[in-house]
Formats: structure tokens, C-alpha cells, sequence
């Protein structure tokens, strides 16, 4: 099968479209072909080699934690799935990825694809969705009539955050630059902060039950937003840790998103329901990846971007 691959850890020119083994299944995997993988910024994280510590791969290795794609094989030990479903699902980071034309996936980590957008479009629902979902209800325990500032609301993670918080009865304070700003207002958010002309912990003009940080941020910008909460409430990120404020009750968690099924379903079935938009910035031939990932590492990907195989 074709694949990409990079047999050390380096920039994205160690990327390399290239034949590889087809993968068999093992008990209690699937062999899915693959639609569509799609781009996070993990992968360029771990193909640099600053996480070895974290995610020690097996070198050569293909990225890709997302997949949208169809089942063909199935391995002993799996029940519930057919060959033919099409299916979506959030990778082992560690694991061979989906940038391939097959790739192997833990039956306990797939749910069924959407079935009101492109097969390959599903691959950008996963990583990211799965991240806002357990920022919000699990990590924020957000509920109707509370408060949220989402600071980096025009990334991927970020546009799923904010369907996500105004369909449970939040008031949303998001923050966007001019290029992003039609698109998150779009996405249900009440007020919009452009962070490239006032600095939002200037613009926000009071306290937040919530604020959810998706964007590296330097100690003094970190605290400064723990200084947005409420007393009582909580800091969720993504990226940067916070210290929690004790003396107002305030917490702060930390993101590790983690790979769910039940809450894939959950996103799929709201998908469908079309209470939640799948916003997909540019789609590339699985030839194009090392170009994608150098436009991430250089700030020049637009968006949400999905690898068609």
C-alpha cells in the first residue's frame, strides 16, 4: 500500500510518500481503508521529536490520528462491526497512523461515520471535537446559564467549542481575529473579542464562569487569564498549564484528550442532527502531507485541513 512515513524525527521534508506493508489485523482490531486522515498539530509535535518521552514510536512511522474510512477486515476477538461500515475514530497517538490507504484501529475505538457530510470530511471531526468536548463537560462540568470565554475560538478545537457551549445554554465569549470572525459568529458565539486589536484580557469587560484556553500562552498571559474567571469557577487548556487562585476558589485543569467512542457517537449522531458543523478549511491528496505540515509549523494553514487518500 502507499503510505507516508518518516523513518527519523526531523522537519517535515522527513516526510516521504512510500510503499509500505499492509497491515493485518490482531485480535480486537479492525483494517479500515482509509477516506480521509486530517492534520493536528500533534503530528508535526511528535514528528519534531519533542514528545519521544511521551509517545515513544516505532520508527518508520505513519501519522494520522484521525481516520474516516471503511471497514475490510476484521480481526479474531471483534463483534459489532462489519466489513463495509463506514466508520471514524481517534487513533493511538503512538500507533501507525492514518496516512495511509489502510491503517489498523482498536474496534473499541470506532463509531459509526456521519452520514450527512463526505466520508473523507469525518476525518476532521475526531481529535478535535472529542478535545472540545472533554474540555467543556468533563474538565469545565459547563452547564446552561454559565459564562465562557474561549480563547481560540477560530481554530478547529475552538469552532467545535463554541457549537458546543451555546447548544448547552451558554453564553459565549469567543475570541477571533477578523478572518475568522464570520465563521465563529456563525458557530452561535454572543460576543466576539479580535485579540489582533485589543488583548482580551482588556476587551473581555468582566469575569467568566469558565474560560478555556486553546492557544500557547506565556505565564503572565496565563495568569492574567485565570484572572478572568469568577470566583468558584475554573481555567480550562489545551496548552499552557495554569496555577490555580485557592484564595478565590478558582481551579485550573489541563487537557489530555482521550479517545472515546460512546462520546464520538454522541458528536456523530449531533453531526447528523445538524447541531454541529464539520468546518473542513482545505482538503490535500495524502501526496500533499508534508506540505501541509509545513504550513502549520510556518502559520500559514488556514484551517481545518483534511488528507484525502
Amino acid at each position: 500500500m502507499k503510505a507516508v512515513r518518516y523513518h527519523r524525527y526531523g522537519d517535515s521534508d522527513v516526510l516521504t510518500y512510500e510503499e509500505a506493508d499492509r497491515p493485518v489485523p490482531g485480535a480486537g482490531q479492525v483494517l479500515v481503508r482509509v477516506a480521509g486522515t486530517s492534520f493536528n498539530p500533534v503530528d508535526a509535535a511528535i514528528r519534531a521529536g519533542y514528545l519521544q518521552q511521551v509517545f515513544p514510536l516505532v520508527l518508520p512511522h505513519v501519522p494520522g490520528i484521525d481516520v474516516a474510512g471503511t471497514v475490510t477486515e476484521l480481526g479474531p476477538d471483534v463483534s459489532g462491526w462489519n466489513t463495509g461500515d463506514a466508520v471514524v475514530a481517534f487513533l493511538p497517538i503512538h500507533a501507525p497512523g492514518a496516512a495511509a490507504e489502510f491503517v489498523l484501529a482498536p474496534s473499541e475505538a470506532l463509531a459509526a461515520a456521519p452520514r450527512t457530510v463526505d466520508l473523507a470530511d469525518a476525518a476532521a471531526l475526531p481529535a478535535t471535537a472529542l478535545t472540545a468536548w472533554q474540555a467543556l463537560f468533563e474538565h469545565a462540568e459547563l452547564e446552561a446559564g454559565q459564562t465562557i470565554l474561549i480563547n481560540g475560538a477560530g481554530g478547529a478545537v475552538g469552532g467545535y467549542a463554541v457549537q458546543l457551549a451555546k447548544r448547552a445554554g451558554a453564553a459565549v465569549t469567543a475570541t477571533a481575529s477578523a478572518r475568522s470572525a464570520d465563521r465563529v459568529r456563525a458557530y452561535g458565539a454572543d460576543r466576539i473579542i479580535d485579540y489582533t486589536v485589543t488583548p482580551v484580557t482588556q476587551a473581555a469587560g468582566g469575569r467568566f464562569d469558565v474560560v478555556l484556553n486553546l492557544v500557547t500562552t506565556s505565564a503572565d498571559e496565563t495568569a492574567a487569564l485565570v484572572g478572568l474567571v469568577s470566583d468558584g469557577g475554573v481555567l480550562v487548556s489545551t496548552t499552557t498549564p495554569a496555577r490555580e487562585d485557592t484564595a478565590r476558589g478558582v481551579r485550573t485543569e489541563r487537557v489530555f484528550t482521550r479517545s472515546d467512542a460512546a462520546q464520538l457517537a454522541e458528536l456523530v449522531a449531533r453531526v447528523d442532527a445538524g447541531e454541529l458543523r464539520i468546518d473542513v478549511a482545505d482538503r490535500r491528496p495524502l501526496t500533499d502531507l508534508a506540505d501541509v505540515h509545513d504550513l502549520a509549523v510556518t502559520g500559514r494553514l488556514a484551517g481545518k485541513t483534511v488528507i484525502t487518500v
